[in-house]
């Protein structure tokens, strides 16, 4: 009994390693999103998980399109999990999308990059998303 419990212990730690290594890089694990994310919550809803405007939903105001690249870096990556269009009005798997965003195009960790792509998409323009990147900005440093 106690080596099959030793062994079970050895096998949950090793796929709670594997899993989570493949969301994040481990930049991400050692920086701190969460004023960021915290601020894009104010700005886009609000606070409020049940937010709908358009094709965009949740707190974090997500988009289909957004849970499709989440699944399609997922699935690159080897990792069973996929998103659900439902999964857009929890706030921890909306959290869990920006941070798996962050890892696959700002391993730099770049904030100003993350607060404007999550606005304007990866190839965002600058000009376009000043309002949105200033809004955000104003609310960290409301925190």
């Amino acid at each position: 009994m106690i080596f099959s419990l030793k062994r079970l212990f050895v096998l949950s730690v090793v796929f709670s390693t594997t899993f989570f290594s493949g969301l994040a890089n481990n930049n991400q694990k050692s920086f701190n999103w969460t004023p960021v994310i915290e601020a894009i919550i104010e700005v886009e809803s609000g606070g409020d998980a049940k937010a709908v405007s358009g094709k965009s939903c949740g707190a974090m105001q997500i988009t289909p399109i957004l849970v499709k690249e989440c699944n399609n870096i997922l699935k690159k990556r080897g990792i069973a999990k996929r998103y659900t269009l439902n999964d857009r009005f929890s706030v921890s798997k909306s959290k869990e999308m920006f941070l798996l965003m962050q890892s696959e195009f700002n391993p730099s960790n770049n904030v100003e990059k993350a607060i404007r792509a999550w606005n304007g998409g990866n190839n965002y323009k600058v000009s376009v998303t000043n309002r949105y990147y200033r809004k955000v900005m104003a609310a960290m440093k409301k925190k």
